[in-house]
């Protein structure tokens, strides 16, 4: 069993009253708690994402788009488990209409694609996939965990005015100007056992208790255990909420009786 080192990243939209149990690291502008991948499962990587401000409008290439653009091998493609939300809070994925090129672009530079996207309300146990190519933005009061590629290629379209910069002609090549697949949102995930993602890249499932023998079959190498509520304890060590573990299985994991536990593993 391997404990994965965490990085605190600190960002303008981060917050600095964290909620457990981060509260150790409150006072700082924290965004994102990084989970180091292992050199077992170097492809996905695990964060925890805190906004007291909302992220920018940004998209993210495939691995092919990647690879044309000349940033490397790998793309991005995400999904997000929504751990707390304020009133109010949402997410912008996709738009309510077809948007070619041009619009896109002119939407970016007068600021009316903030107003063009779809954007969702959201509460603790939404689930969300968001393929390379989508157009998204987190919205401020939210907490989340976040399972990806381990890519940063990001490519900002819009910043609120903040003086970062934008990445138009990239996104451009790689952005789809369409809605979000239905199938790709969940709400109360969280309620029951259940596989949350089943991509290209990772598979990942919510496990409730003692996980159920098909479980066990897919998960029966190396993988990442993400307790969600309650402690966990992997090949005899504890993982405590807060930290993600490298495991040889999901034999070597011993769940708790009643609690949340997330496991993840390649495609």
């Amino acid at each position: 069993m391997t404990l994965l080192p965490r990085r605190m990243v600190e960002k303008p939209w981060g917050k600095d009253d964290l909620p457990r149990p981060f509260e150790a690291f409150s006072g700082r502008s924290i965004g994102e708690i990084w989970f180091e991948p292992p050199s077992e499962l170097p492809s996905i990587l695990v964060k925890y994402i805190f906004t007291s401000d909302a992220l920018s409008v940004q998209v993210h290439p495939s691995d092919e788009q990647a690879r044309e653009l000349g940033e490397s091998d790998r793309g991005k493609e995400e999904c997000w488990l929504i751990l707390d939300a304020e009133p109010g809070a949402k997410l912008g994925i996709g738009f309510g209409e077809a948007l070619d090129g041009e619009a896109l672009r002119a939407a970016a530079l007068d600021g009316s694609i903030e107003g063009l996207m779809d954007w969702y309300p959201v509460k603790r146990g939404d689930f969300f996939y968001i393929p390379a190519g989508t157009v998204h933005a987190i919205g401020a009061g939210v907490s989340l965990i976040e399972i990806q590629q381990n890519s940063d290629i990001t490519y900002r379209l819009y910043d609120y005015g903040r003086p970062r910069e934008l990445h138009l002609d990239q996104s451009m090549a790689v952005a789809k100007g369409g809605p979000h697949e239905p199938s790709l949102r969940r709400h109360d995930v969280l309620s029951t056992s259940h596989q949350l993602a089943n991509g290209k890249y990772f598979t990942a499932d919510c496990v409730i208790g003692e996980p159920a023998a098909e479980v066990h079959r897919a998960y029966d190498g190396p993988c990442l255990v993400i307790p969600v509520d309650a402690a966990v304890a992997v090949a005899g060590e504890a993982v405590d909420v807060g930290q993600c573990a490298l495991a040889a299985a999901a034999a070597d994991v011993a769940f708790s009786a009643s609690g949340t536990c997330l496991l993840v593993r390649p495609a």
